[in-house]
């Protein structure tokens, strides 16, 4: 199987240009893609997990990665998916999540001896004369085609701000200028930045000519791999002081059962006639496949050393055992009322519930353990005792759970 058809039977690629010849490229190791990444935080999280695989898959290939961080595009707000502006950000936060970036990235992209590339946009993007752009860029896009662009028509509505309707110029640039600057010939993205990604193609032969050989494909990221980033309480971090090794287990281990071989065949690099083989589980089964997917990930992200203590930690767990890489909340004195809390408290305060009606309806519908026996009572109470030494396990449900302690 070559590398394009197991991009294909992994259900990566969903929409692309010129087919043959990225077959071609990619195949013989010829590629030098591109990838963005927009620092709005300090950690990439499990939604930027897919574009990062298929970096390293495809520089194991012998293709060659370019990770460009959005530090010019950052400054103004990306309305793809979205139906609200971002937040502006300082020059000086821009600056540290990009540092944040590059050290994560490592983990996955080699980028000794000119293997793979780092770049920020704002190298380029920042010293742009206005009228510049105008002449050199902006004759280059009609803007009634762009307002028939999905990003842009959900934002319509609302209202779609001028410094946003400028992205997808600016997305176009990034691609021109890596075309001339480091020969890159291809960009993968989310299929929510289509119409961006085509914008960069069409700059580049409008500018260089039909011979300017760039190639677009995009991937189901938005779609399938950045809805894997979220859960009820925010984001996946792959920073382990945001989301500790043992966290991140347990959240691809609790993947639905519907979700779990597509998340192994997507974001693992185990051979297709291993995962092929799994596609008849069922039941019982699918834990265990949820088990194989939940290492891989967290060795990828960790390193082997957590991801055993990670799974460990997890069977002891739910064995009714001891798990002491599991999370934990450090519950302080103003956390108590007269030197007591009640078992809402402990709830709302560990952060396994959002309110304290909440955690009463948890209690009432029996869904809430301590230290393995069932709490009924919402008036159940507890002192600072009772969290010395290991605290106590606390458990909202079958997937949820604080080991809560008091120093």
């Amino acid at each position: 199987m070559t590398v394009f058809e197991e991009l294909k039977a992994r259900g990566l690629l969903a929409q692309l240009t010129d087919e043959e010849e990225i077959k071609e490229l990619i195949n013989n190791g010829k590629a030098t893609f591109y990838i963005g990444f927009d620092p709005t935080a300090d950690s990439l999280h499990v939604g930027h997990f897919m574009a990062l695989c298929l970096m390293k898959r495809l520089q194991m290939a012998g293709n060659k990665p370019i990770a460009l961080i959005g530090g010019g595009t950052a400054m103004i707000g990306d309305p793809s998916g979205r139906t609200d502006m971002r937040t502006m950000m300082t020059k000086e936060t821009i600056a540290h999540n990009v540092e944040c970036f590059k050290k994560q990235m490592s983990k996955f992209i080699d980028f000794s001896e000119g293997k793979a590339l780092l770049v920020n946009n704002a190298d380029w993007l920042l010293d742009l004369n206005y009228v510049e752009v105008l002449r050199e860029v902006g004759a280059h896009f009609s803007v009634n085609r762009m307002l028939t662009a999905e990003c842009y028509k959900q934002r319509m509505e609302k209202g779609l701000s001028f410094l946003e309707f400028n992205y997808m110029i600016m997305q176009s640039y990034d691609f021109y200028q890596l075309f001339q600057k480091y020969g890159c010939n291809m960009q993968f993205g989310g299929d929510d930045q289509w119409s961006n990604m085509l914008g960069g193609t069409e700059l580049i032969r409008r500018k260089l000519g039909e011979d300017a050989y760039a190639m677009t494909i995009t991937l189901l990221l938005n779609s399938e791999g950045k809805k894997m980033g979220k859960t009820q309480k925010g984001a996946v971090w792959l920073d382990p002081n945001k989301t500790s090794p043992f966290e991140f287990y347990q959240y691809w281990r609790n993947v639905a059962d519907a979700d779990v071989l597509k998340c192994i065949r997507m974001l693992t690099f185990l051979p297709l006639e291993q995962i092929e083989e799994m596609d008849s589980w069922e039941g019982s089964q699918l834990n265990q496949a949820k088990e194989i997917l939940a290492y891989e990930l967290t060795k990828l992200v960790h390193g082997e050393e957590e991801a055993v203590k990670a799974q460990e930690s997890a069977r002891a767990l739910f064995a009714g055992g001891n798990a002491a890489e599991m999370p934990t909340y450090e519950i302080q004195e103003s956390d108590f009322t007269e030197g007591q809390i009640d078992i809402l408290g402990v709830l709302t305060a560990s952060g396994l519930t959002a309110s304290r009606s909440e955690a009463r309806r948890a209690v009432e519908q029996g869904g809430v353990t301590v230290e393995g026996e069932k709490i009924t009572d919402t008036r159940t109470m507890y002192t600072p005792d009772s969290f010395k030494g290991e605290g106590i396990v606390v458990k909202r449900g079958k997937k949820n759970f604080r080991r809560v302690v008091m120093n």
